[in-house]
């Protein structure tokens, strides 16, 4: 058998084909991609081509046919941009509980599916049955520096108009206790309670608003001082009292009685004994809590302490019944004795909770324990951590039929939540990605950032969901407070 060598010009022409082919396939690919990159880009300009082509055949264009300006939600599914939360939760509430900025983000998404056959069924929503109530249009506030809260800013006093009366609603009455408010920036710069009483005036460095002016009006509202600043009048909530009002001791704030209430089960109709009444706010909680089929021993070891809770315990009853127009359960017996050596005082009672503010708790717990309910609990308030030291090392000596279930502490954690804001005060507008690497022409992008800033806003206010947000904590946090500690009674 004869074996034939191929010839140097066979295997040269063989590997130049095999060049020329792949580089026919690297064409082809390269072809490709750039059809691709192109119709791309056609997708992102397409937008901005139609707004140019009405800007230039404006003149000679019918005015009465039809716009081919885009709404603002198509350019937005224009670019693609992914569904919000708020749009999917907002998919599922009733048509009358809807703000104006979200009722007409329905509407427009409506717009957008009629418009466009090939939009996915997630981006649409489901028209709700029509109710009753009318829809309310949305409303152009004009611009003020002051906000109500980081998040939104505060409504123009002058432009607001005043509700109707809503049902069994109280106007604000001479007697009352009420909390006025002035916030700047997310800032609260100003806050105050003050009794309500005709011919006095509110005064702060802001200006002063006449008690007057207050009477006969609606809670909640924002009233002008005399150097046109807005302050927010509202009734005082019985948290706002127990921090506000006058002290003579440390109160226990209102985080720690929660968490204290909780621990104890309190209910209504309970029988509670609290000792140390201090400036009377964990009793007022307590009043709350067991109602009026409840009851409320408070023992205090200081005459001062004493008077002072019962104050402030008088004084926000009197409050109550002028502001709800019945009177508040009048469930507190307050009496100056140590229950170290008050034994007579709990004779033939039962309680089924115990709460104690005492420098040494120890030492009242074998005086207190025999009349608490089997199962029950005794809360425990503590500054410091060597008085709970303490307070174990007692239990561990005495032998009392107590289980240590808990020692906390209640941390609270505040944030500011605001939109992003600008150096002349406008509102930052949320950008869309780029949806290609390859940089667009100058005349583009001036066109496109002024298409943008016509689709994001609508009647000189920016569209919902093109706002960016920023969270942090807020710099004025409340530092530690107290201990807890749950002792549950148990059998031995």
């Amino acid at each position: 058998m004869t074996l034939h060598m191929p010839s140097a010009g066979f295997l040269f022409v063989h590997r130049l084909v095999r060049v020329c082919t792949g580089s026919q396939r690297l064409v082809t690919h390269r072809d490709s991609l750039v059809k691709l990159t192109k119709s791309r880009s056609g997708i992102r300009t397409f937008l901005t081509g139609s707004v140019k082509h009405n800007d230039k055949g404006s003149e000679d264009s019918d005015p009465s046919g039809p716009s081919t300006k885009p709404t603002p939600r198509q350019a937005l599914l224009g670019r693609r941009r992914p569904l919000s939360p708020l749009e999917r939760i907002s998919s599922l509430l009733p048509q009358d509980a809807l703000s104006p900025e979200v009722t007409q983000l329905r509407e427009q998404n409506q717009e957008g599916a009629e418009d466009n056959p090939n939009t996915p069924a997630s981006l649409t929503h489901r028209p709700q049955e029509q109710s009753g109530h009318p829809e309310t249009a949305p409303r152009e506030d004009g611009s003020d520096d002051h906000h109500a809260s980081g998040a939104a800013a505060e409504p123009n006093p002058s432009e607001r108009c005043t509700p109707a009366s809503l049902p069994g609603e109280k106007m604000l009455v001479s007697g009352e206790l009420l909390v006025a408010e002035y916030y700047k920036k997310g800032w609260v710069e100003f806050r105050k309670m003050f009794t309500l009483q005709t011919g006095t005036r509110l005064h702060s460095s802001w200006g002063f608003i006449p008690h007057d002016d207050m009477v006969g009006q609606p809670a909640g509202l924002f009233l002008k001082s005399s150097l046109g600043v807005p302050f927010l009048i509202r009734r005082a909530s019985l948290e706002d009292y127990v921090l506000y009002m006058r002290r003579g001791p440390a109160i226990a704030y209102p985080k720690d009685a929660s968490t204290m209430l909780l621990m104890m089960d309190v209910t209504e109709g309970d029988s509670v004994l609290e000792s140390g009444s201090g400036s009377g706010a964990m009793s007022l909680f307590l009043s709350r809590a067991v109602g009026s089929k409840g009851s409320v021993l408070s023992v205090e070891v200081r005459e001062d302490h004493h008077k002072r809770a019962v104050t402030n315990y008088k004084r926000w009853r009197t409050s109550w019944s002028l502001r709800r127009g019945e009177e508040w359960p009048d469930n507190v017996r307050f009496h100056t004795a140590d229950l170290c050596t008050a034994s007579s005082l709990l004779a033939g009672q039962a309680f089924h909770g115990v709460a104690l503010d005492l420098m040494n708790p120890h030492l009242v717990l074998p005086t207190v324990i025999p009349h608490l309910y089997p199962g029950a609990v005794c809360a425990i308030y503590l500054a410091n951590i060597t008085q709970v030291i303490d307070l174990l090392e007692g239990l561990r000596c005495m032998h009392l039929p107590l289980l240590c279930e808990h020692i906390m502490e209640v941390p609270v954690r505040h944030w500011l939540v605001a939109p992003a804001l600008q150096k002349n005060g406008q509102f930052c507008t949320r950008k869309p990605p780029p949806l290609d690497e390859e940089p667009s022409e100058e005349e583009d992008e001036e066109t496109t950032d002024e298409t943008d800033k016509e689709e994001l806003t609508t009647g000189g206010r920016p569209a919902f969901g093109s706002v960016p947000y920023i969270a942090r904590p807020h710099p004025v946090q409340l530092s530690h407070t107290a201990f807890l500690v749950k002792l549950r009674k148990c059998g031995q």
